[in-house]
């Protein structure tokens, strides 16, 4: 079984060609907790397939967590995907994504950056408060596509001088939050500057802070954007494995496209050897 490690401003992903391997779908979840794990194998936030189209897209992208839960979707991983497909030959410059959640348009930007459009909102919640740790937090709650992929988005003042260890219990709680009926994942952020955000993100299914979060920034940006903090045009967002970037596009209040861009890095290629894996 071959494979591709990726990886998206730091969220890594291990990328099967099922167009190839042809795996039974059933075998995927065992596949992610196995190759996914950072000790025993390879190591990863989540497995990326790549698969046949069903509904005239390019191809199909396919996305399990590192726990071998199934996710809606993946930004990074798109992004990465878009990337594969493209110097595979599945697509060109210009190439439509299938995903759980909704259609994924892909573009690339020059040889390692690429941008995708995320699939849009399907619930917009700006206030809802929950109650965690002691304290009450007023966070934004965002689903993106259908079914959506759920993300929570918290203000969190001076951000930048925090730690993960600093926020994981916190984070935890959050994500388990019955106020958040599917879980989420958690998107803490805080205005750097004009139209400069800091964010960091605890993810569903890898139970832990990710180095990005792709959907997770497409949904700090669009809420932050709403509530008029920021311009919603080029806005920067650093996270811990790098830089990423995002535009909203309004017609009269809707939205029409969240875009997200940043770069893409090829680590490595080879064969799967891992003796614990049964296939």
């Amino acid at each position: 079984m071959r494979f591709t490690k990726m990886n998206g401003a730091g969220n890594d992903f291990i990328v099967l060609d099922n167009l190839t391997e042809h795996i039974p779908h059933d075998r995927f979840p065992v596949i992610a907790r196995t190759l996914c794990h950072r000790h025993l194998s390879i190591g990863a936030d989540g497995l990326m397939v790549v698969d046949a189209p069903l509904q005239g897209g390019d191809y199909r992208m396919l996305f399990y967590n590192s726990d071998g839960s199934e996710g809606e979707m993946c930004g990074n991983g798109a992004r990465c995907i878009c990337r594969y497909g493209c110097e595979h030959g599945l697509a060109g410059e210009v190439q439509t994504v299938e995903s759980p959640s909704g259609i994924v348009t892909g573009r690339r930007i020059d040889r390692r950056n690429y941008r995708i459009r995320l699939t849009d909102p399907s619930v917009i919640d700006l206030r809802r408060t929950v109650e965690a740790l002691g304290k009450t937090w007023d966070c934004s709650y965002i689903e993106l596509g259908t079914p959506g992929l759920p993300h929570a988005v918290v203000p969190c003042p001076g951000l930048a001088e925090k730690t993960m260890d600093d926020l994981r219990e916190l984070g935890k709680a959050l994500r388990w939050h019955p106020a958040f009926p599917k879980g989420a994942n958690v998107n803490f952020c805080d205005i750097a500057a004009s139209d400069r955000i800091v964010e960091l993100t605890y993810e569903r299914g890898v139970e832990d802070f990710t180095y990005a979060c792709g959907t997770g920034t497409g949904s700090t940006v669009l809420a932050l954007t709403l509530m008029g903090k920021v311009s919603g045009e080029d806005v920067a967002v650093a996270v811990p494995g790098g830089e990423l970037r995002v535009t909203i596009d309004r017609d009269n209040g809707s939205i029409r496209n969240i875009w997200l861009t940043g770069p893409t890095n090829i680590v490595c290629e080879g064969e799967v050897r891992d003796e614990d894996l049964h296939i």
